[in-house]
């Protein structure tokens, strides 16, 4: 690795040269000094390559807002973009080796611990683990007591959070085995800096993450029977603080992104309910709590699991990583215990040491505490917040009031076992850019390790929280806080590698994904979504046209207004109290107004919430091109005159055809696809209908046939056939019965009953299933009509029918369920 210092100034040290030039602040941040008080090599040597790629900083911020990384504060609606530090967090080899080997050594203990705890507890009997705290802890998961987990490992998935001094010496400052969160982040992370600073990333010889990946996914294909198993990742749902994260993690990986409601037990084995009935679930990652896996036999209130879960891990019948009750190694008393362990179980000191931790259900660490209470962390024993002090996760008595330091102090002595003191930790710092300059702020790192059938693997990098405040002894990704790229350097040039497989003997498949009925249920609802937005920006731009040329228009202008007005009415994009407002106030609220539902903007959100929650099934350009045409409705007060309005509603359709040409030309024609495209066409039926009964009545003028043809944009084709003027039945016939014309209600049905045809069926009988029936009579019925005979009646009669087809769709293949939002349990960045 090249480590040649920066040129200097003559008579000037290289040192003093990169102090002037890289560090105007008070204090440099403790990351660039190594233990001989000299800038680090890799620090150097990584700013030197910055100021090659400086210009590429900006494109950090530009891609995390095009693909839209996000997560989400405990307590809020709306999700946050991601935070992230321009900067890495650099880690050389050496220094790499040493944390490696202290995680593998930690993640082995844990494991040992958990299967005594619940097999045959000899550490509990031997006074090794306080029973207290096993017997206490909210996450001892008792149906599962004397149980050998499917594929015999309890922690399958493990990682630390660690701190450094600033002395340079790594402490673990708490364990994660329930199911930690920053996996998906530190994924993206990467991406985002290799991108942004290509040419350091390669010269660097930064470690790669995705051996780690497939080693993780192939530990939990080997640990399952059969050649193809079916890998489940449990999500909380989209009201996860970290659904993002699970949502990319399932993309990257191929694994079918779940909800406690997707998932049924039968015969003590898992199932994924699918368009195509249950399918066998063969492994679940889980990343939803403990105590709400299963409502049966655990939280009885939970929405988030899987009833009978427990049943199948008891009889073997599904593997899941981590198992359920693995979370007592999360906490802080179990850390008091964390040497006695090492010396217990493997006959070693631990490598990597914790913070100092004593539980203060113990008579002489109570002692220990009290007599140095106002220089100890002062926390809950297990798990949450303490009951005192307005639910703080720790606190330092010394820092308190009399009179709250004199509460919390008789709350230990009165009940020490709830408590544990730990010792303070001051955090070294890495550097920060803010504004033009480096900037010292305190830093976690948290290291990830997978069980693979040949040991640990640790993953070559982690996920690094950056505090704004330089006092920080817990770090969340809250207000403020920024999260990093860790670069692990190699001391040797790195190959690329990636996760798809190489050789022939990849099994090839070409059927249809049975994919669950939630996710179909979604991508239905997010065409009809779409297609909504684009019925109401039409008819917004011809309203918009109307007013502007009404002076030179027939003089049957007004009442098309009129009619038009009513339409969006109907559909809700404006209040029927707007409805005598002027034609300009009628579309400003119509394409903007984000309190109606029914408008053009509600229309276009409504469809980003429905991808939302199937983003693993979403490409990144389909949800950039999203983002981008929400930019196209600006406020009410920015839309000053109906050729503003225009503009604005002309952008939004060019960004929604441009999506509809990425779903038709990019997305794979599979069972995902045809349910987005069946949602399309069922709304796009209605909504044609509609307006039919609306325009294209007995006593239609030209005026009304020409806005018909404007609304199902059919202008061109029925010029290009028809040489004289708009006449009603040719009309009628374009918009309601034309096989051939994209627009017509016909062309709809057809497209319908095609795709259910091709979809998975329940039974093998030959005989249609309900909404393949009523789609195939439809659009029998719509071929057979003729144009003088559908009248206002008619079309009616065929709307109501589609609206039966529509519910029938919905009775087949999507579940019912209530959404309810995720609980303060479930798993968080925290």
């Amino acid at each position: 690795m090249d480590q040649t210092l920066p040129k200097t100034a003559e008579g000037e040290s290289p040192q003093q040269a990169w102090y002037d030039d890289y560090a105007p602040l008070p204090g440099v941040p403790d990351e660039l000094i190594g233990p001989d008080g000299q800038p680090r090599a890799a620090w150097l040597n990584f700013i030197r390559q910055l100021s090659a790629d400086e210009r590429s900083l900006a494109a950090v911020d530009r891609h995390l807002q095009d693909i839209g990384v996000s997560y989400r504060v405990y307590g809020e609606a709306r999700e946050r973009n991601w935070p992230m530090s321009r900067l890495p967090l650099l880690i050389e080899e050496e220094e790499w080796t040493a944390i490696a080997a202290g995680i593998t050594q930690r993640a082995g203990l844990i494991e040992t611990m958990l299967e005594d705890v619940y097999g045959p507890a000899e550490l509990v009997r031997d006074g090794v683990v306080p029973a207290a705290l096993i017997a206490g802890s909210s996450e001892f998961v008792r149906p599962l007591a004397g149980v050998s987990p499917p594929g015999g490992r309890w922690l399958r998935f493990y990682a630390a959070d660690l701190g450094r001094g600033p002395d340079g010496r790594w402490w673990v400052l708490s364990d994660r085995a329930q199911a930690p969160s920053g996996l998906g982040y530190a994924l993206e992370n990467r991406l985002v800096m290799s991108r942004a600073l290509p040419t350091g990333y390669r010269r660097m010889n930064v470690c790669r993450l995705a051996p780690f990946f497939s080693d993780f996914r192939s530990s939990l294909v080997d640990a399952v029977e059969g050649a193809e198993p079916r890998i489940c990742l449990l999500t909380p749902g989209p009201y996860s603080q970290t659904y993002f994260e699970q949502a990319y993690l399932a993309r990257y990986l191929g694994f079918l992104l779940v909800e406690g409601d997707d998932l049924v037990v039968h015969d003590a084995m898992t199932h994924v309910r699918t368009i195509a009935g249950p399918k066998r679930a063969d492994a679940i990652w889980r990343f939803v709590d403990s105590n709400y896996v299963d409502p049966i036999e655990l939280n009885g209130q939970s929405r988030l699991g899987v009833p009978g879960l427990m049943s199948a891990l008891r009889h073997g019948g599904t593997l899941v990583a981590n198992m359920p009750g693995c979370g007592i190694a999360e906490s802080r008393a179990m850390m008091s215990i964390m040497p006695s362990l090492a010396s217990k179980l493997i006959g070693q000191e631990l490598t990597l040491p914790n913070i100092a931790t004593w539980w203060c259900g113990d008579p002489r660490s109570k002692r220990h505490v009290l007599d140095n209470f106002d220089d100890m962390a002062i926390s809950g024993a297990l798990f949450g917040q303490m009951s005192l002090l307005q639910g703080e996760l720790s606190t330092v008595p010394g820092m308190l009031d009399d009179a709250d330091r004199a509460e919390l102090r008789e709350a230990v002595e009165r009940r020490g076992m709830d408590y544990v003191g730990q010792e303070v930790v001051q955090l070294s710092t890495t550097p920060v850019w803010e504004g033009d300059k480096l900037v010292p702020r305190p830093f976690v790192l948290r290291v990830f390790a997978a069980a693979t059938e040949t040991g640990w693997e640790i993953m070559p990098g982690g996920f690094c929280r950056i505090s704004a405040d330089t006092d920080a002894r817990a770090i969340s990704m809250g207000v403020g806080v920024q999260s990093a790229d860790v670069w692990v350097l190699s001391s040797k040039p790195v190959a690329p590698e990636s996760l798809l497989s190489v050789g022939d003997d990849v099994h090839i498949q070409r059927v249809f994904s049975n994919i669950p009925s939630r996710a179909a249920d979604n991508l239905y609802w997010y065409g009809r979504y779409l297609e909504r937005a684009e019925a109401t920006l039409r008819v917004v731009r011809c309203l918009c046209v109307r007013s502007i040329d009404m002076d030179v228009l027939s003089g049957n202008v007004p009442e098309t207004i009129e009619k038009l007005t009513h339409l969006l009415v109907a559909w809700g994009a404006i209040a029927p109290e707007q409805e005598d407002s002027s034609p300009l106030e009628v579309v400003r609220h119509a394409l903007a107004d984000d309190s109606a539902y029914g408008s053009g903007l509600s229309g276009i959100r409504l469809a980003r919430n429905a991808s939302s929650v199937i983003r693993e099934r979403i490409s990144i350009d389909a949800t950039r091109l999203s983002r981008q045409i929400d930019t196209h409705f600006p406020s009410l007060d920015a839309l000053p005159s109906e050729a503003d309005v225009l503009d604005a509603a002309d952008k939004a359709l060019d960004g929604l055809a441009a999506l509809s040409g990425l779903t038709q030309e990019n997305m794979n024609r599979d069972a995902g696809w045809r349910f987005l495209d069946i949602g399309r066409r069922i709304e796009r039926a209605i909504l044609t209908c509609r307006i039919a009964r609306t325009f294209i009545d007995d006593e239609a003028t030209a005026e009304d046939l020409e806005v018909m043809l404007d609304l199902v944009d059919s202008q061109i084709t029925y010029r290009s056939r028809y040489m004289t003027g708009v006449a009603l039945a040719p009309v009628r016939d374009m918009v309601m019965l034309d096989p051939y014309n994209t627009r017509s209600v016909s062309f709809q049905l057809s497209a319908i009953s095609e795709h259910l045809a091709l979809l998975p069926t329940l039974r093998n009988d030959g005989v249609p299933e309900e909404p393949q029936g009523i789609a195939s009579i439809l659009a029998t019925e719509l071929e057979m009509a003729k144009a003088n005979e559908i009248d206002k009646q008619a079309i009616l009669a065929f709307e109501q029918r589609i609206l039966q087809l529509a519910e029938a769709i919905a009775v087949r293949y999507f579940p019912r369920r209530q959404r309810v939002s995720v609980s303060a349990e479930t798993s968080s960045l925290s």
